[in-house]
């Protein structure tokens, strides 16, 4: 068995850290306090190439495999949670479902500048009532002549409101199946569209710095052509969108768990207490152990999932199980690092209190960990 990724792989991990340290960590704590969406450093980010980056290069995207996009993703969350919200959600949720379901001429006319970062999609499932259970979704989409009309709203959707977003991707019920279950399809509604509304969410605890919103639809008519997909394969289309995008949530922990490593371990040996570095005392030293282990797992986990993926074999068990596991990593080292840290863990100048507060979305988005057990039980099997 072979561990080691490609040269490539390093030149990306090393190529992604050196824009994140140098670009995003000065201005991310500050962004955070603001409440400010950064179109310098989202701008930033489209010229490394950090969008797209596995569509073909037909639709001028970066071509890469899916390790590619997970390691970006890690490397941006190593340094900042909402930068990397960005990234994951642009790419997983906006033009993942557009470049997978997406006919032809969606394609050519959509996925050009989203890969190039001039504009954000948006994927519009979560609502008030239709969370965890996304099969419940109330809004309706209901074809009329050769238009949609969809009424209903959508909330906790990253990209929805920011300046370049062109649109939002909405799963919607268009019918009751034979079976008297809903029938659920996805439909493009491009930002504009009268009866389309966005609003932005504020005061949030986490993500700060990335923008989340509420989407609005009243009588809002779309052309009939904005039907992603067939008729009644949104379900079939939200749960691949999710697989990915619990890979990319998986990224971010991992990447969110190795800062908040990087800067416990800094901290610790820096920290002189009673005539001695805190990272020599043991209690320290097994926090420090525990943390470097469960990493480790933690990377092998996610990159054997991206692995498969690459390789085209079904991934929605170990996609959870890394979901899963890489986000609650996330909230055992940031609670070490904290701790380490002291009461000055505690403190906005210190980064740490950001990556404790950022780890607890991981945990609830794109499917709960409790979620993520339920979908892992039912697709383990005995060996």
């Amino acid at each position: 068995m072979d561990f080691s990724l490609s040269m490539e792989h390093d030149i990306l991990r090393k190529s992604v850290r050196d824009f994140a340290e140098k670009e995003i960590k000065p201005v991310a704590r500050d962004l955070d306090e603001r409440e400010e969406f950064s179109y310098d450093t989202m701008n930033a980010m489209a010229g490394l190439g950090l969008f797209g980056m596995f569509v073909s290069e037909e639709y001028e995207g970066q071509g890469m495999d899916y390790m590619s996009y997970i390691i970006a993703t890690e490397e941006i969350a190593r340094v900042d949670g909402s930068h990397a919200a960005t990234i994951a959600a642009a790419n997983s949720l906006g033009i993942g479902p557009l470049y997978y379901y997406g006919n032809e001429a969606q394609k050519r006319k959509y996925l050009p500048k989203a890969c190039r970062g001039e504009t954000l999609w948006a994927f519009g499932l979560t609502e008030p009532n239709a969370g965890s259970d996304a099969g419940n979704t109330q809004t309706t989409a209901v074809l009329d002549g050769d238009e949609w009309v969809i009424n209903g709203s959508k909330i906790f959707i990253t990209n929805g409101t920011t300046d370049i977003t062109a649109g939002v991707i909405v799963l919607s019920r268009s019918g009751t199946r034979e079976d008297g279950r809903p029938e659920l399809t996805s439909v493009i509604v491009e930002r504009g569209t009268p009866g389309f509304e966005a609003r932005t969410m504020h005061g949030k605890l986490m993500w700060r710095a990335s923008d989340t919103s509420e989407l609005y639809f009243d009588d809002c008519r779309v052309p009939k052509e904005n039907l992603l997909g067939p008729i009644g394969h949104g379900f079939h289309q939200m749960l691949g969108t999710l697989d990915g995008g619990r890979l990319s949530l998986a990224a971010m922990g991992l990447g969110g768990a190795q800062g908040a490593f990087d800067m416990a371990l800094k901290y610790s040996q820096e920290r002189i207490q009673f005539g001695k570095p805190i990272s020599t005392f043991q209690v320290n030293a097994f926090k420090l152990a525990d943390m470097a282990t469960e990493i480790e797992c933690a990377r092998l986990l996610l990159y054997k999932a991206c692995w498969m993926r690459d390789n085209e074999q079904p991934i929605g068990k170990l996609a959870a199980m890394a979901k899963l596991y890489c986000s609650e990593v996330m909230g055992r080292c940031v609670d070490h690092a904290v701790q380490l840290h002291g009461g000055y863990g505690l403190m906005k100048e210190y980064d740490v209190e950001r990556f404790y507060r950022d780890h607890k979305l991981l945990e609830i988005g794109e499917g709960t960990s409790e979620v993520q057990r339920i979908v892992i039980s039912r697709l383990i099997e005995a060996v």
